[in-house]
C-alpha cells in the first residue's frame, strides 16, 4: 500500500512507469484474420496477435480500442483486412494468449481457430467474439491506438475473462456486497 511518504518517481523512468501501469488490471484479447483463400481452394494464412491494452469505447457507433506497438511486425499484416476477429480470452486461455504473443510461425500451433465468412478469425471458447473493421488509427507515443468498429458479435458474460495484472494472469472473484 502506498502512503504519502513514498517518494514519486519521474515519469521518464521506464521501469517505474511499467510498474505503475502493471497496477491496472486489463482484459486480454486476440486480434486475428485469415488471408483470402488461394485459387486451389486451400485455406488462407492465419495472422494474429495478443493484446493487453484493450478497452470498450462507444455504444454508438459500437467501438473498442486496442493499443499496438509501433514496431509491431504483425499489425501491418492485420490493418488492411476486410474484417478482424477480436476474441476476449477466457480465464483458462493463458497459454493460448502467450502463444499468440510468441513467434509468428507458432502462434496457431495446436489451436483450431474459428474462421468467419468475412475472414475474421476467432479463438474458440473465448468469452466474446467481435467481428471488427478498422475505424481509425491514432498515433500515441510508441504505440498506435486502433479504434475498431464492431460489425457483429457473440458473447457469454458467464465465462470468466482472462485478466492481466502485475505482469501475470489473474482470476476475478465475485464479491457480494451488504446490499446485494
Amino acid at each position: 500500500m502506498i502512503d504519502g511518504s513514498t517518494p514519486l518517481d519521474p515519469a521518464g523512468d521506464a521501469r517505474a512507469l511499467k510498474r505503475a501501469y502493471s497496477c491496472f488490471p486489463s482484459g486480454v484479447v486476440a486480434v486475428c484474420r485469415s488471408t483470402p483463400t488461394v485459387g486451389d481452394g486451400s485455406g488462407g494464412e492465419l495472422i494474429g496477435m495478443s493484446a493487453s491494452a484493450f478497452s470498450t469505447v462507444s455504444l454508438d457507433p459500437p467501438l473498442v480500442s486496442v493499443s499496438v506497438r509501433r514496431e509491431s511486425a504483425t499489425w501491418p499484416l492485420l490493418r488492411d483486412a476486410q474484417a478482424l476477429g477480436v476474441s476476449v480470452f477466457a480465464a483458462h486461455q493463458g497459454q493460448v494468449c502467450r502463444q499468440l504473443a510468441g513467434p509468428p510461425a507458432e502462434r496457431f500451433s495446436g489451436v483450431e481457430p474459428l474462421v468467419h465468412d468475412s475472414g475474421a478469425v476467432f479463438v474458440p471458447d473465448a468469452a466474446a467474439h467481435l467481428v471488427c473493421t478498422v475505424f481509425e488509427e491514432v498515433p500515441a507515443g510508441d504505440h498506435t491506438i486502433v479504434l475498431l468498429r464492431i460489425d457483429a458479435l457473440r458473447s457469454d458474460p458467464g465465462v470468466d475473462p482472462l485478466v492481466f495484472h502485475a505482469s501475470t494472469f489473474r482470476a476475478l472473484e465475485a464479491r457480494r456486497t451488504a446490499d446485494g
